[in-house]
């Protein structure tokens, strides 16, 4: 039996949880991804100008919607961008999914190009933040981001997902 992709995993995934809407801006290490939610349309893709502001563009989603917001951006800078928009997620308890693309997991740790520990940086501002490291946990790490983002006091998630677990 075939295994299907981690990006058409990470599809099924959103839209088993109820996404409607999912605020993302394209890169390198998220461009499989994007590919992935424009060959489906039960799923909104809002496209910002700038990382900071799709991930306050999902804070004002979730709170007019009462849903988990869900934003998606590249490794990096693109990763980076998100911090400020993220911790005022946090200290608002707004639940949010943020994905962020990452370099192969061979390349971390390596001073790749465009790699940052986006999970380091953001661990004081998510309720919960990991690198996914192998495909076989992608389903239940996604599932349970959703669970810790909306119950208790909500708010920000994070998964970082390596190119080569995509």
């Amino acid at each position: 039996m075939k295994q299907i992709s981690g990006n058409k995993l990470l599809v099924r995934a959103l839209k088993e949880e109820g996404v409607d809407t999912i605020f993302g801006y394209p890169g390198a290490c998220t461009i499989d991804i994007s590919d992935e939610l424009y060959k489906q349309d039960d799923i909104r893709i809002i496209l910002p100008r700038h990382e900071q502001a799709l991930v306050h563009e999902a804070e004002g989603y979730a709170r007019e919607t009462g849903k988990t917001g869900v934003c998606l951006v590249t490794s990096g800078p693109g990763a980076t961008n998100t911090v400020t928009a993220i911790a005022d997620a946090f200290y608002d308890s707004i639940p949010l999914v943020v994905f962020t693309g990452q370099v192969p997991l061979n390349l971390i740790g390596n001073d790749a190009f465009q790699e940052v520990d986006i999970v380091g940086i953001t661990r004081g501002i998510t309720k919960y933040s990991v690198t996914v490291r192998d495909r076989k946990d992608l389903g239940k790490t996604i599932k349970m981001a959703f669970h810790i983002a909306k119950t208790g006091k909500p708010g920000p998630v994070l998964i970082d997902l390596p190119k080569d677990i995509q």
